[in-house]
């Protein structure tokens, strides 16, 4: 499609997105009225909501429109799987320039689509508004089909800890991309589209998961949202995490300890959850670490008594986002 937003107008860019659309059996009114109407059989709804801004959470010249779009779905749907909810909606916010070419909004929501497929949810409305700064707002939903939620807060001393997914490819891909590189494309792929094991979320709810976040900010950041929640430490195995030979080549070229990546590297939207130790758990789940009480001899006396992560017994302050820290190269 050819011309500008601007050229289109604010109805007829509405028309050429809502267009592009699929929809599932949850959706009983969809984009096109005052608003959208899901089912929520459980009679409770999860729902979480992101902002992606350009030039501080994505760039035009290493991402596509359909890139940003798959990501930015992404991201917000592994948020309702690491509750133990199944994705149902998504509602998008957009804000564009103008004089931006017509093909990037639609190829935007044709990744938003895309993403929407994989985890079984559909988009079911919006709204778009001309701004200076491209800015993508997603708000997601699912439905806990009459299981609990898996917070934050449920970990246990004695439960193990076990993750599934990838850890560390996007910041590997990101180190990549910082240097003008493009190669390896897996890794460079995962930063741009990562791919989180929706099913997971709500598989791990089965298995008595007490505890289950994302890795959206570094696994130690993340798992650190799960001591403080829980009120206990949290210590990691490095040797039990895998680092592939491909990572480490990376770490080496870029001079960069690939450990890095895996524990501070965030964005790979990888599940990791606390079990009871006796939960028989799948292939697809690896055990990384254990859960233990906040009072812990050998650490210094005023951290022994606060909730942390630890990495084979020593403190980690090693990466992990943080929104308000030192600005980056956009993500």
């Amino acid at each position: 499609m050819k011309g500008t937003v601007g050229e289109l107008g604010e109805f007829g860019l509405i028309r050429e997105l809502t267009s592009r659309l699929t929809t599932t059996p949850a959706v009983r009114i969809g984009p096109g009225d005052d608003a959208a109407v899901v089912a929520a059989p459980d009679r409770r709804v999860v729902a979480s909501t992101d902002l992606l801004l350009e030039g501080r959470h994505f760039r035009r010249d290493w991402s596509t429109a359909y890139d940003v779009g798959r990501k930015a779905a992404a991201q917000n749907l592994a948020d309702i799987a690491a509750m133990g909810a199944v994705p149902t909606a998504l509602l998008l916010g957009l804000v564009v320039p103008a004089d931006l070419p017509v093909t990037w909004p639609t190829e935007l929501m044709d990744g938003i689509r895309d993403e929407c497929q994989v985890a079984g949810a559909a988009v079911v409305g919006g709204d778009v508004v001309r701004g200076d700064t491209i800015t993508v707002a997603i708000t997601a939903l699912g439905d806990l089909r009459n299981h609990e939620p898996v917070t934050r807060a449920g970990a246990r001393p004695g439960d193990v800890v076990a993750v599934t997914g990838w850890l560390g490819w996007s910041a590997a891909g990101h180190a990549v991309l910082s240097r003008g590189f493009r190669s390896p494309r897996a890794f460079v792929e995962a930063h741009r589209r990562p791919e989180p094991p929706y099913h997971a979320g709500p598989a791990a709810a089965g298995l008595g998961a007490t505890a289950m976040t994302d890795v959206s900010d570094g696994l130690v950041a993340d798992l650190g949202h799960i001591a403080e929640a829980s009120k206990v430490r949290i210590d990691v195995r490095s040797a039990a995490i895998d680092i592939p030979t491909q990572m480490s080549d990376i770490g080496q070229a870029v001079g960069v300890d690939p450990l890095t990546w895996v524990l501070g590297g965030g964005e790979d939207h990888a599940i990791v959850a606390t079990f009871p130790p006796d939960v028989k758990l799948p292939a697809r789940w690896r055990v990384i670490g254990e859960v233990l009480h906040c009072s812990v001899s050998g650490l210094r006396p005023r951290a022994s008594a606060l909730p942390q992560v630890t990495v084979d017994g020593a403190p980690w302050d090693k990466g992990g986002w943080d929104h308000f820290g030192d600005i980056e190269d956009a993500q």
